[in-house]
């Protein structure tokens, strides 16, 4: 286990917003990336990085719909087109980026989707919850690793969730082939995924100047729930009886700003430096799990926070990471 995965104290709390932990930083003439930054969290990560003076490109499949919620709220974000279950547009928006010669200071793996209640495949036949959350970003991030290695001091975040902790990599089946599938089993293996590729990547890459991070933004009520009922959402605390989301952080229920607060503090922080391959959550470095907790509101903190050994196991990442290339046919490039 890697022997930094324990809080530093970063003094910043459940409370914090991505205000809080962008106040005094300066990203004047670095360039960021945002999948998903046109809804939810990573709108108001796009939003935040972009009034501390960064740059912000933001991927997106309904360039139009990415376009006008971005306007919204006051713009200065580009949007490019791009499909995180079409390699072919992978390629050619990573590509776009890396011949314009950009150093990439921060890429952001935000996008996701949770809990498709019907087995769904990409145009290469993998499960649609492991294509759009990990192996999208696994592609988008290798075809990016050149503008990466220019910023000679890059971040890769890959927003994961305490899901994790519904699945381990169902290493036999990761596609769901032979077994019946499970949505949340499904959601809880492409969490389990974001953090074992930030543990690898942060290993491959922190000789280049890259390091990675994974994190848990909290419990917020956005588009992800989708395919959550009003009943349901209600029944687990998530909106009150009048459908508005409840926001208690001591719950791990949080406004979209907290949410994203965590996201910040991973892309920018200082206190970071030197720092990686870490699972973090109130921005700051979780704890490790060492017994199953509930997840029903009203357990201790560490019950949100901690982090499963399993998702953090070395062997682990670099076991899938070696299933992800054989899936993708792609490796780092040299």
């Amino acid at each position: 286990m890697t022997t930094s995965q324990r809080p530093i104290g970063s003094g910043f709390t459940a409370y914090s917003t991505s205000l809080d932990v962008i106040r005094g930083i300066d990203l004047t003439g670095k360039l960021a990336i945002v999948t998903g930054g046109y809804a939810g969290l990573g709108l108001e990560t796009a939003r935040t990085l972009a009034s501390a003076g960064a740059r912000v490109i933001v991927p997106a499949r309904d360039v139009d719909r990415a376009r006008q919620a971005i306007a919204e709220v006051g713009g200065g974000i580009d949007v490019r087109p791009m499909d995180l279950t079409d390699p072919t547009s992978i390629d050619a928006f990573a590509r776009d980026i890396v011949q314009s010669g950009l150093p990439l200071h921060i890429l952001i793996n935000n996008a996701g989707i949770m809990a498709t209640p019907e087995l769904a495949r990409d145009s290469r036949g993998n499960e649609m919850q492991l294509s759009t959350n990990h192996l999208g970003h696994f592609q988008l991030t290798l075809r990016l690793w050149p503008a990466l290695i220019r910023a000679h001091g890059a971040r890769v975040i890959s927003v994961s969730s305490r899901g994790h902790r519904r699945s381990d990599i169902n290493w036999d089946d990761v596609n769901f082939e032979r077994g019946a599938y499970d949505a949340w089993n499904a959601y809880g293996q492409s969490k389990t995924a974001n953090v074992l590729f930030a543990v690898e990547l942060d290993r491959r890459g922190r000789d280049y100047g890259i390091r990675a991070f994974s994190l848990h933004p909290g419990g917020i009520v956005t588009g992800l729930a989708k395919h959550m009922t009003i009943e349901l959402l209600k029944n687990r605390g998530n909106i009150d009886v009048n459908g508005e989301p409840v926001i208690d952080p001591d719950r791990d229920m949080k406004s979209i700003p907290q949410g994203a607060a965590t996201h910040v503090w991973c892309a920018v922080s200082p206190q970071l430096e030197g720092i990686g391959g870490v699972y973090c959550a109130n921005s700051d470095i979780s704890g490790i799990l060492e017994s199953t907790a509930s997840f029903s509101p009203g357990q201790p903190t560490e019950s949100y926070t901690d982090v499963e050994p399993y998702a953090i196991d070395p062997a682990a990442a670099r076991r899938l990471w070696a299933i992800s290339e054989s899936i993708l046919k792609t490796t780092l490039p040299e």
